[in-house]
C-alpha cells in the first residue's frame, strides 16, 4: 500500500473508531443518573475493561477517562504512523467534521447532547507520541 492510501486508511480509520465507541455508549444512557461525574467515571471504567481493543488495521484503543461531568475522552494508538506522517490539515478537514456530525445526529448519544458532554479523542503515534487531539464541544454538535 503506498503512503497517500496508507494516510487515508489511517483518516478513515479515525472516524471508523469514533463511530464505533459512540455506538458503544448506547448502554451508557441507562447508567446516567443525577451524578453525572460518577456515571462518566463508570462508564470510562467499563470501557477500559475491554481495551486495549484494535478498531482497524491503523488504530487501537487504549483506553479512556472523564473529567469532572462535562468530558470523556478516549487514547487511541495509530499502529503505523509517526507523528511527522499524520498531515494534521487533513485530519481536520475531514475527521472533525465527521464526529461532530456523529455526535450532532446519532440518536443513540442524545444523552451526551442533553448533558452537554465534550467529547475528546487524543491520538499517539506508533511511538507513543502525541500526535493531535480533536475536542468536540457541545457548541459544535448544538449548531
Amino acid at each position: 500500500m503506498n503512503k497517500e492510501n496508507s494516510k487515508k486508511g489511517t483518516i478513515v480509520g479515525f472516524g471508523v473508531g469514533a463511530i464505533f465507541f459512540a455506538l458503544f455508549f448506547y448502554g451508557a444512557q441507562q447508567f446516567f443518573k443525577p451524578d453525572l461525574e460518577s456515571e462518566l467515571r463508570e462508564v470510562a471504567l467499563e470501557l477500559n475493561k475491554q481495551t486495549p481493543m484494535q478498531i482497524d488495521p491503523y488504530m487501537r484503543l487504549d483506553s479512556a477517562s472523564s473529567k469532572g461531568k462535562t468530558n470523556f475522552i478516549y487514547y487511541y494508538t495509530l499502529f503505523d504512523t509517526e507523528k511527522s506522517e499524520v498531515n494534521l490539515d487533513t485530519v481536520n478537514k475531514y475527521l472533525r467534521p465527521t464526529l461532530i456530525e456523529n455526535i450532532k445526529n446519532n440518536p443513540d448519544l442524545k444523552v451526551y447532547r442533553d448533558n452537554n458532554i465534550s467529547m475528546d479523542y487524543k491520538y499517539y503515534d506508533k511511538h507513543g507520541v502525541f500526535v493531535t487531539e480533536i475536542s468536540v464541544t457541545p457548541d459544535l454538535y448544538k449548531n
